[in-house]
């Protein structure tokens, strides 16, 4: 069961750290460095990451993603106001996960009321692989954005 919390700014790194560039979420969370900010690190199955975010009103996701675009590109993504794009983090493990939650949220109501989604595109995923160079720089973009549009809530 996910932790509850009251914090108006919930930040979610999701992530496998054992899976290379997987991991992107995580090594932005333990990043941050935010007052009055929830940090949270979620493997990513999609009702863990709903029960997550319920309730919250302004909610960051970060994850990796596997689109096609050049390794480390980042994407960030309004997902309160339009659907993910299909297929971008198809690389999942999950049936359920991050894509599948947020859709499932809207048509529930329970969507938070800013929900931004950003995605590092990955290049390696294989078990025991590092974070790959690319994908470290685009985790140094991804904590200079949130750390602004956070502290601007």
């Amino acid at each position: 069961m996910t932790e509850k919390t009251t914090a108006k700014t919930v930040i979610i790194g999701v992530g496998n750290e054992m899976r290379g560039d997987d991991a992107a979420g995580l090594h932005v969370v333990r990043s941050l460095r935010l007052d009055d900010v929830q940090l949270m690190e979620l493997p990513g199955e999609g009702s863990e990451l709903m029960d997550a975010w319920q309730g919250c009103g302004e909610v960051f996701v970060i994850d990796a993603a596997r689109s096609g675009a050049d390794a480390g590109s980042v994407f960030r993504l309004d997902a309160t106001d339009e659907a993910l794009p299909r297929g971008f983090f198809s690389y999942s493990t999950h049936a359920f996960g991050l894509a599948e939650a947020v859709e499932t949220s809207r048509n529930l109501g329970t969507l938070p009321e800013k929900l931004v989604i950003y995605a590092i595109e990955g290049k390696q995923f294989a078990h025991g692989s590092e974070l790959s160079p690319e994908v470290a720089g685009g985790v140094a973009q991804v904590i200079t954005h949130i750390s602004d549009e956070a502290q601007h809530a």
